[in-house]
Order: C-alpha cells, then sequence, then structure tokens
C-alpha cells in the first residue's frame, strides 16, 4: 500500500515538472521524514533542479506543490508544503489510507519479474550439516520466499561437490585408515542404519581423522599428499571402486543433508552434481566458446606459461590474443603483449590439462543461463510434500521438469569465493552475454561463529584465551563446531520445556509442534537479523530470548493479537471489515493519534521491504521491518485499552490496528521461513 502510493507520488511529481518546465525526470527520490509531524514523504527534487532551472530550490518546491495541488489533486493524499529551503513534504489522507490498506490482503509485486534461479546450502557432501551451513540455507531459502512473493518463478538448486577432495578424504579414510573396500563400506552403512547412527556424523569424525593423518607423520607428508591425490582423481574420473566408494557415501551423505533441511522448512528442486558436469563434458563446450570469443589466451611467457588464461575484472591485461606459428594451426591463441606476460591472469587450464574450478564453473554457468548448447539427463531423488527434487544424472527419465535457462541467477556463496565469481561474471561478458552477466548476484554473504558462552554449553574444551574473545570459528576440518541437527534439537528441548511450564494443559503432540516452530523461527531469525556482511556469533540464549530482537519476540506479539481476538469474540478478518463506513478520521490525527497512525503505516511498508530485499538482495530489511512492526504495536497496546474501549467507532479502529498488525507480521514471517505458533 505505501509502496503503491509512493510510486503514485513519484509519476505525478514526473507529471508537475513535465508540464511547468517541459523536462523529464527519470528517477524521483522520494524519503521518509524523521518525525510523523512532516507528513510520510518528502522530496528534494528541487534542490536536484535549482542549478538546471537558475531558480532558488524553494521558489521551485512552492511551483510543484501549487501544481501537485491544483486542477487533479494526487488521489490518496490529503496535501503538500514547501519545508526549510525547498523540500516538499507530503501528507497522506490518514483515513482513506487505512480504510484502503483494510480492504487490502494481497501483497503488491514489483513491476519486474524474471524466471530466476537461486543456488543455495552446497554443502560438500562428506559429512554433517554444521551452523555454518544454516546461514547459508537460510538465506537463500528466505531470498527464494521473497522472489516467489514478487510473482517470479523461481529453480531452488543445491550444486553438489560429489567429486571434490573434501569427499576424496573420506574416501582415504574409509579405504586407508578403516581398511574396507566397497563391500566393506556396504556393509558398514549397514550397520550404522541398524544402530540407528547416522552416515554423516560418522564421516563427521573420520573427515577430522583424516584431517589430522595428513599431518600427523612429517616423513610420510608427501606418500599421503600423493595417496590424496590419486583418490581424488580416481573418484573424478569415474568407472572404479575408489569412484563408486565415492558415489556411494557422498549420496547418502547428501540424503542426510535434505533431511536436516526439511526441518527448517527448506527445500530444493534440483540437485546438481559435479561428476555430471564432468562426465558430460560441460567444459569442452565452453572451452570452445571461450577460445572462439578470445576470452582465452594461451600463455607462452612467465609463471602460467602453458597455461590457458584470462585476465581478472579490472585487470589491464590483456584480454586475447593472436594466432601463431604452430598455435595458429590447432586453434590457440598465444600472449603477443609486447609489455610481457600478464603475471595476475587468471589461471583456466593449467599446463598440465587439468581444468580448475573457475573453468568448470564458467561451463555450469552457461548452462544456467541456457547458453551451453547441453543439458544433464535427470533422476528423482527425494520427494517433499507437494513436489519432487531431482538430481542430474548422466541417463535418465525422459519425462522431467525444464531446468535451466534462468533470465537472472543468485548464488549464495560466502564472501572469500568473490574472486571466483567475479572471473565468472567477466567470462560472461568477454564472451559477449553483458545481458546475463548484469542479472548474475554472487549473494556473499559472512561466516558463522559461536560464542565462548556457546561453544561451553556444547561441551567444547575452550582455553582463557578464546573465553575472552568475542567468537571462536568453527572449523569442519578439525571436528570443531555445532552440527545443525545437534543445534536444532537443543533449541527444540530447550524451548519444549518452556512451554511445557507455561502450558501444561497442550498435548505432547501440540506441546512438540509449539516447541519446533519456536524454535526454528528463532533459529532462521537469528541468522536472518544480521546483514550479509556481518560476521555472525551464535549463541544460544540470545537466539531464544523472548525480548528484544529475536524470533519468539515476533511470534509472541502475533500470539498476543490472537488473544485479543479470542477475548473479544471475533476475529482479525471480521475486524478488518467492520472498518469499512466507520469515519476514522478524527482518531487517526491529533493528540495521541500518533502511535495507532505509526502501525497503521509500518504494516503498510510491508511491501516496500519486500521490494527493497529484492533490489539490494538483502533479507535482513525485511527482518528488521518485522521487529519494529512488532515493536509500534507493542507500544500501541500499551497505550490503548482495546477491549474496554467504551468508543463502539474507536474500538473498530482499535481491533482493526490489531488485525492489520497480525496480517502484517504473519505475512513477513511467512517471508522469512517463520511460522506463528496458537500460543507461547
Amino acid at each position: 500500500m505505501y509502496l503503491r502510493q509512493q510510486r503514485q507520488l513519484a509519476e505525478a511529481i514526473r507529471g508537475a515538472l513535465r508540464s511547468l518546465y517541459g523536462i523529464e525526470v527519470e528517477t524521483v527520490v522520494l524519503e521518509q521524514p524523521p518525525e510523523l509531524k512532516f507528513g510520510e514523504f518528502a522530496t528534494p527534487v528541487a534542490f536536484e533542479l535549482a542549478r538546471k532551472l537558475r531558480k532558488a530550490p524553494k521558489k521551485i518546491a512552492e511551483e510543484i506543490v501549487g501544481a501537485l495541488g491544483s486542477s487533479a489533486p494526487v488521489a490518496g493524499f490529503a496535501g503538500f508544503e514547501v519545508a526549510g529551503a525547498g523540500y516538499i513534504n507530503a501528507r497522506l489522507d490518514r483515513s482513506g489510507f487505512a480504510q484502503a490498506f483494510a480492504r487490502s490482503g494481497e501483497a503488491e509485486a514489483p513491476a519486474e519479474r524474471f524466471h530466476s534461479l537461486v543456488e543455495h546450502t552446497s554443502i560438500n557432501p562428506n559429512k554433517a550439516a554444521h551452523v555454518g551451513h544454516l546461514r547459508n540455507a537460510i538465506l537463500g531459502d528466505t531470498f527464494v520466499r521473497l522472489l516467489r512473493a514478487a510473482g517470479q518463478r523461481v529453480d531452488v538448486q543445491n550444486y553438489i561437490d560429489n567429486t571434490g577432495v573434501q569427499v576424496a578424504d573420506v574416501v582415504v579414510g574409509l579405504v586407508h585408515l578403516e581398511g574396507l573396500n566397497l563391500a566393506g563400506v556396504e556393509e558398514l552403512m549397514s550397520e550404522l542404519a541398524e544402530d540407528g547412527e547416522r552416515i554423516d556424523y560418522y564421516c563427521w569424525d573420520l573427515y577430522a581423522r583424516v584431517s589430522s593423518w595428513y599431518e600427523a607423520s612429517p616423513e610420510e607428508a608427501a606418500a599421503r599428499k600423493k595417496l590424496r591425490l590419486n583418490t581424488l582423481h580416481a573418484t573424478e574420473a569415474g568407472g572404479n571402486e575408489t569412484a563408486q566408494i565415492a558415489e556411494l557415501v557422498s549420496t547418502a551423505v547428501l540424503r542426510r543433508h535434505l533431511e536436516t533441511m526439511v526441518r527448517l522448512g527448506i527445500e530444493y528442486d534440483l540437485l546438481p552434481r559435479e561428476s555430471e558436469i564432468l562426465h558430460l563434458h560441460f567444459w569442452d563446450l565452453a572451452f570452445e566458446q571461450l577460445k572462439a570469443k578470445g576470452v582465452l589466451y594461451f600463455e607462452t611467457e612467465g609463471k602460467n606459461k602453458g597455461c590457458w588464461v584470462m585476465k581478472r575484472p579490472g585487470s589491464r591485461g590483456r584480454t586475447g590474443g593472436r594466432p601463431s606459428g604452430d598455435s595458429a594451426s590447432s586453434g590457440t591463441t598465444e600472449n603477443s603483449d609486447s609489455e610481457g606476460p600478464d603475471e595476475d591472469a587468471k589461471v583456466i587450464v593449467r599446463s598440465n590439462g587439468t581444468v580448475t574450478y573457475v573453468g568448470k564453473d564458467i561451463a555450469y554457468h552457461l548452462w544456467k543461463f541456457g547458453l551451453l548448447g547441453r543439458d544433464f539427463a535427470y533422476r528423482p531423488f527425494f520427494d517433499y510434500r507437494d513436489h519432487r527434487c531431482w538430481i542430474s544424472a548422466e541417463t535418465g527419465e525422459a519425462e522431467h521438469p525444464q531446468f535451466g535457462g534462468a533470465q537472472a541467477i543468485y548464488n549464495v556463496i560466502d564472501s572469500r569465493q568473490s574472486d571466483p565469481q567475479a572471473n565468472v561474471i567477466e567470462a560472461l561478458r568477454g564472451l559477449g552475454y553483458t545481458e546475463q552477466a548484469s542479472h548474475y548476484t554472487h549473494f556473499s554473504y559472512e561466516m558463522v561463529a559461536l560464542t565462548p558462552r556457546c561453544a561451553l554449553e556444547l561441551g567444547y574444551e575452550v582455553s582463557e584465551e578464546d573465553r575472552a574473545r568475542p567468537y571462536i570459528e568453527v572449523s569442519g576440518r578439525k571436528g570443531f563446531g555445532v552440527k545443525a541437527d545437534d543445534l536444532i534439537d537443543k533449541l527444540i528441548a530447550a524451548t519444549h520445556a518452556e512451554v511445557d511450564s507455561r502450558h501444561p494443559e497442550l498435548s505432547d503432540e501440540e506441546g512438540e509442534a509449539t516447541a519446533r516452530s519456536i524454535a526454528v523461527g528463532a533459529l532462521r531469525y537469528f541468522m536472518l537479523r544480521y546483514t550479509r556482511n556481518s560476521v555472525i556469533a551464535f549463541d544460544f540464549k540470545d537466539a531464544l530470548s523472548f525480548e528484544g530482537e529475536t524470533g519468539p519476540y515476533l511470534q509472541y506479539a502475533v500470539v498476543r493479537t490472537r488473544s485479543i481476538f479470542r477475548k473479544a469474540g471475533t476475529t482479525p478478518e471480521e475486524a478488518l471489515a467492520g472498518l469499512s463506513g466507520v469515519d476514522v478520521a478524527q482518531y487517526l490525527s491529533g493528540e495521541g493519534s500518533d502511535g495507532i497512525w505509526e502501525v497503521w503505516l509500518r504494516g503498510a511498508k510491508t511491501t516496500l521491504l519486500l521490494d527493497q530485499c529484492i533490489s539490494t538482495a538483502e533479507p535482513a530489511y525485511l527482518a528488521k521491518h518485522a521487529f519494529q512492526l512488532a515493536q509500534d504495536f507493542s507500544n500501541f497496546y500499551r497505550l490503548h485499552h482495546i477491549l474496554s474501549e467504551e468508543d463502539p467507532a474507536r474500538k473498530k479502529l482499535l481491533l482493526a490496528t490489531a488485525a492489520v498488525t497480525q496480517r502484517e507480521l504473519i505475512r513477513s514471517l511467512a517471508w522469512l521461513g517463520i511460522s506463528a505458533p496458537e500460543v507461547m
């Protein structure tokens, strides 16, 4: 609602400028005044035009205000005024706005729609998911919800590096530390299942042991490094027992990851795997495109001699070269830069012929945009309640959904991968795919750590030095961290105890469902309340608090509104419908009215926040908005006695205010992936 009025005002100002001065302005800056007494919108447009029109800003502002309030006043606005040296303040028609917003049940979608592809989670399938992985998954899932709320078609992908070094390390552990062959690994997995133990937890410990084993014997370091490399190459090549072990274990761990994420309401459409990118030769097709367009060149000098390289983004190095000598007949392109080789160039194909991570990623993203000329085969892998998740394959089913060919891509990958991501974008631009490059977003984020208090609660030994730190970094390689399922279990257990003490009347099933809703809400909100470029130090006590900026605080605000309607013997829908025809103007202006109006205005900004979150790829803005709406309602609830109000018209407005709060909080929480329980 607020976004609609904002767009309407901007268009009216553009029309006034066109009428008054014969000028076209593409963007009109609209701000929110610091206090409601100045109105709901303000614009500095007069200052921006002063030099061009050679007039004082205040004079321009007066002329614009005159035009806005002339023969065709702007619908939904009560008036406009000049403030200070040339600002224009705009005041909404509060009564009309409230009536219209009470009737508005659906979110307004941003004007621009895409077929978007969001890739998130992407945990190496070599051990259990941990708390750091949850930030990625929750950020990605929330952004998917935001895009879908805006009417976009979204494919959700979870990239699986099932042939990488981390999987190879687990295979080394199984074969060389545990002494197992393929049959032995199959037997181990059967025994774990029979004993109720989990393969991802087993691999968590094994991975840490292997990491220590590599470093335990300096005299064996070279041999163990070679063993690791040979295992990696065998896993990548496929068609051997080592690759079969890697496939068996990584697939089982992957299934456990999906089961973990279901607990948080996180689902996927496709699991593209590294093995298929290799075996279906995606890179070969991409390599030909990159060479043909001169994005890659063959380096003949310097440290990268014998490699295929490309210039880095922002580099002044060459983008290509000229065919020369034997290279011309083979299709290679040499670096002919007279100033010598570009030592900062990014290596895409090493001198031994192996392709780097970035090279494979370029090929993968050409597929994502539908530009590669080849597709995966697909097999069903995991069933959710209302849809199926597919996995890439070399051969698969003839009938499957259409994947790839997206218009916009969002990759949820931590900030340490900024350079590889930038190189993929540079390659797309070099190939001439500038439109696709402009719709490729590295949705980066910082790490999740633990507070010293949290580490102690989990049973870790924490040195005096670490106890004084603001946070302690987790490390899967060292086995230090919180397994995601353990964290969720601990949060549910703590919440369940609190729910039981407050509501002994609930059945076991109701108590469990309530505890799960609160625990998941606490975890998701904790991961979302911080902007993506902030390091998070996770803490149980902070996340589960019913006070302050937490998920339970927001959920409790919804529970409080439900209590109001139960006691009033009505419903939120009836309260909103009951506002129709009631003259509420007197209650939304004058002394004591701002507290009521603040709730309506904040609630009406929900769609504005949806628009902002998508345009900036920052879900934290919506989390903050939901918290501020809950705060505004808390202040309103404290000042206005809804149930005992004697003025019938005013009581209808107060009940409608609670109903609007509930509607917009539930909507905001749903976009954040958080449900609102009936009681807390």
